[in-house]
């Protein structure tokens, strides 16, 4: 069963991402404070098996540099999923001209040590400001 990975053109919060977002850990992201309609900041991209949203990837270019988002339910977890997404996000931001991506690990993040270790065995490297970077690789 195949992943489809679906950029939102217009996003807009909705109950798929509230149910989505809300799912994962508590305290390992910041869920925006949205009512259902709302546009819905950055890029929002879902990812979709077999019509079933089973993630969103969520992107926001400033100055040449891309802060992500991976969001996978738990019942989800472990199928490649986040894999995926890391894939696909990497290839949107190439295609932006991005030099890097980055991501911040709560530190109330409940998992955070072993999403720290998931990231940097994809090629994340801490930057000393908080932050997990990696250079956006070309294709």
């Amino acid at each position: 069963m195949a992943l489809a990975w679906v950029h939102e053109d217009t996003p807009r919060w909705d109950a798929d991402k509230a149910r989505t977002l809300g799912a994962v850990a508590p305290g390992s992201i910041e869920i925006p404070m949205l009512a259902p309609g709302d546009l819905a900041p950055g890029e929002w991209f879902r990812v979709e098996r077999d019509g079933a949203i089973v993630g969103y990837g969520w992107m926001d270019c400033t100055w040449g540099d891309a802060e992500i988002l991976l969001a996978v339910p738990p019942d989800e977890g472990g199928a490649g999923i986040g894999t995926f997404i890391l894939d696909r996000l990497e290839h949107e931001a190439a295609a932006r001209g991005v030099n890097y991506l980055y991501n911040a690990v709560k530190p109330s993040h409940p998992e955070g040590e072993a999403i720290t270790r998931w990231l940097v065995g994809r090629g994340f490297q801490p930057s000393g400001d908080g932050l997990l970077k990696r250079r956006v690789r070309r294709s």
